[in-house]
């Protein structure tokens, strides 16, 4: 009996250990014939793609390009090691044998692995890493190997940045957004043959996986402008018009620069005062108007208002002398006219996401200056107005850099969409470039079809004249915020703004930090109220209430010296902030009224969204 049990054991235990340990079958090529076949196969493809590569703008030192940007990471690390070796010796030497003391367990641990015995990880991905979630860089000793070494690496370079004493605050933030885009790249998920899946992949397809992602790379070269577009979603699974954009209402106004949609009511009664938006022109509008269940446009239509949207032209080099001051004058404010005249009020309510935030503030400072102001009330959503804290695009902006950019929209007339896609891209790489590079060109599979990231890929032209302008005089000279920005004539504050600003910031964005807004906010002259948003600069604002996905905070009390203070008074509320806002939104539209159809007083030119939104980068 006892011999029995004993055996059991002895097979219970040979068991567990036998599925601690990795399936190696999985590592196995089936078919060796077929696999040299399709290896050859990819090679060719793959010496064609690089053949190509070499000739496209990728390649060469150009504004916000691959290259640039390789060589701006390989001067600032060279200049960083440099500091390290001269300023401080000792800590680089001691930090340097820490590390290969790291390595050398990690070794050790490794080879006991492979021996079967178990052992505690050195060092573990931070929670929510997607890179690491498959279960064989755990259970596989060489698998596990590379990742231990590689986050030892990475907390290594990263703990050494932050000990480094001696750097001026651009040039820490230079430093780190560097690493943070190398130790990205460097990622052994990044590479066929230390990444597990892409290794079954390969064995289980006999590197079908590898031709079909040359194939992808091909495609995506051929359809990409000036620099590489990886493709982030399925293109043909979304159309502007037939699954996006689609809240019914008209064209009532266009020129040169916009078209103006009124949307259709869905209520029998309207707030008085008319909401008119004012999105990026570095982006398409309707970013507010996704799929239905994720329209903030539709939401607020539903909600009792009437909405007019600026949908910005798609400039080609016709309009390079186009500038801000024209985006102002017949965009902001022949938009608003247009408004009064549809509705018959004078008074608007306005509301400016990201860019178009800074150029309706700008707007709003012009009017007050000149004591024309038709807006009743003022909503900001992820905009600054000042940029001392504009986060990591303000290391694509200094003397030199303008000056490359300055020449090449000169020559052109136009700043081309996929430059200030990259921009944006790279500084999210973990999320935005890499896992699209792992699932197209390594696993040799199509992107999953995703309304936002579509928008994403469907970028605009940027008139040289107007981008100059912004550039300059906005992140570079801050002009704005200092109360020296002249446009039209007049040299514009905004402390003459005094109507009541709702401004949103959401926690995480990389574009318009909620440092920066939060900095911005006391720079207006009248109430303020203030709201950070989770998430970043899209999700935290096309976030429905249907979802319940993040959360928002608000603060009764708006004197806060910083954002941290702020914080710390702050309430914490679970789900949307759009019923929030919608609340305080209602406070400034009056009462109710007859709702309004489209086209009464101006006549109709087509169906929202329109043609201008239609018009590819």
């Amino acid at each position: 009996m006892a011999r029995g049990n004993a055996k059991a054991l002895k097979q219970a235990m040979t068991d567990e250990t036998k599925e601690s340990q990795p399936d190696l079958t999985r590592y196995q090529i089936a078919n060796p014939e077929q696999f040299a076949q399709n290896m050859l196969r990819f090679m060719e493809g793959a010496g064609r793609v690089m053949s190509d590569f070499l000739d496209r703008a990728d390649n060469k030192s150009t504004p916000y390009s691959t290259a640039s940007e390789i060589q701006d990471a390989s001067k600032t690390l060279n200049e960083l090691l440099a500091h390290w070796i001269t300023h401080d010796p000792q800590q680089f030497a001691e930090r340097q044998a820490g590390l290969m003391r790291d390595y050398a367990e990690i070794w050790n641990t490794t080879l006991l692995k492979m021996m079967g015995e178990e052992t505690a990880p050195i060092v573990e991905p931070e929670p929510g890493d997607n890179r690491f979630k498959d279960p064989d860089w755990s259970n596989n000793p060489y698998f596990d190997f590379w990742k231990q070494t590689y986050l030892v690496t990475s907390r290594w370079a990263e703990e050494m940045l932050e000990a480094t004493e001696g750097l001026t605050e651009r040039d820490r933030q230079r430093a780190e957004y560097h690493f943070r885009q190398l130790t990205s790249a460097m990622s052994p998920s990044n590479f066929p043959m230390t990444n597990p899946e892409v290794v079954r992949e390969t064995f289980a397809t006999d590197a079908e996986n590898l031709v079909k992602g040359v194939i992808n790379l091909s495609e995506d070269m051929r359809k990409s402008g000036d620099l590489l577009k990886i493709s982030q979603t399925d293109l043909e699974a979304f159309e502007v018009g037939r699954n996006l954009a689609t809240t019914p209402g008209k064209v009532i106004f266009q020129n040169e620069i916009m078209q103006l949609i009124q949307y259709s009511p869905t209520t029998g009664t309207v707030h008085k005062t008319p909401m008119l938006v004012v999105p990026p022109w570095i982006n398409k509008f309707y970013v507010l108007d996704l799929t239905p269940p994720k329209s903030f446009i539709k939401y607020v239509v539903d909600q009792g208002f009437t909405v007019f949207v600026i949908s910005w032209v798609n400039p080609d080099s016709s309009l390079a002398e186009t500038g801000f001051e024209d985006y102002m004058l017949k965009g902001v404010l022949t938009a608003a006219e247009a408004v009064q005249k549809e509705t018959g009020e004078e008074k608007i309510n306005g509301l400016g996401y990201c860019v178009g935030g800074t150029l309706l503030a700008t707007t709003l400072a012009y009017v007050s200056k000149r004591r024309e102001n038709m807006f009743r009330s003022v909503t900001f959503l992820t905009t600054q107005v000042d940029f001392t804290k504009a986060g990591d695009l303000l290391l694509f902006i200094d003397d030199q850099q303008l000056k490359n950019l300055e020449e090449m929209m000169t020559e052109r007339g136009y700043l081309d969409g996929s430059r200030m896609a990259n921009v944006f891209n790279m500084m999210r790489p973990k999320d935005l470039v890499w896992p699209y590079i792992v699932n197209n060109y390594l696993l040799g599979k199509k992107p999953f079809p995703f309304d936002l990231l579509y928008w994403n890929q469907d970028s605009t032209r940027m008139p040289a004249a107007n981008h100059r302008y912004y550039l300059r005089e906005f992140y570079h000279e801050n002009k704005l915020a200092k109360g020296k920005l002249e446009i039209a004539g007049e040299t514009v504050c905004l402390s003459d703004i005094k109507i009541p600003v709702f401004d949103l910031a959401t926690k995480e964005d990389h574009i318009a930090p909620a440092k920066s807004v939060f900095i911005g906010a006391q720079l207006f002259g009248g109430p303020v109220e203030l709201v950070l948003a989770g998430s970043g600069h899209i999700a935290g604002v096309v976030n429905p209430p249907a979802k319940v996905k993040y959360q928002y905070w608000t603060a009764s009390k708006a004197a806060a010296e910083t954002l941290e203070d702020w914080i710390d008074m702050a309430r914490e509320n679970p789900g949307s902030w759009w019923p929030y806002w919608i609340e305080w939104l209602s406070k400034q539209s009056g009462e109710h009224v007859t709702a309004r159809e489209p086209g009464q007083i101006l006549e109709p030119i087509e169906d929202a969204p329109g043609s201008y939104v239609k018009t590819k980068g």
